[in-house]
């Protein structure tokens, strides 16, 4: 099992739980598009499951690979590509963010029937 970041975090690109990963298993693509959305991908292969990225993340965008909601499964393949496409992604960057308001999260959750 690997943890997933879901198209929660699409266009935002907070990176708290970068800064948090033991392991630096974040990446995000060199050029995002259709292809791969601007936002950050866990690689399930360097992915430890040590899960202190979940709860840092403001936009509660990530979850366990057995717990993703239905509207996400796509996102389970989509992270996989960091690994099968590495030469389309670079490792993330910490950056500090404005972490977005209580009201944000809800209504970006909202948008995908969560």
């Amino acid at each position: 099992m690997a943890f997933v970041v879901t198209e929660l975090c699409k266009d935002c690109v907070d990176t708290a739980c970068v800064s948090v990963c033991p392991v630096d298993c974040f990446y995000q693509p060199k050029e995002p598009g259709e292809k791969y959305p601007n936002m950050l991908y866990i690689s399930p292969e360097e992915c430890i499951d040590c899960a202190v990225c979940e709860p840092e993340c403001p936009w509660e965008a990530i979850y366990p690979e057995e717990d993703v909601p239905e509207v996400f499964a796509s996102d389970i393949p989509l992270n996989e590509a960091c690994d099968t496409d590495r030469d389309g992604f670079e490792l993330a960057e910490v950056i500090e963010h404005e972490p977005p308001s209580a009201e944000e999260v809800a209504e970006k959750k909202a948008k995908y029937g969560l």
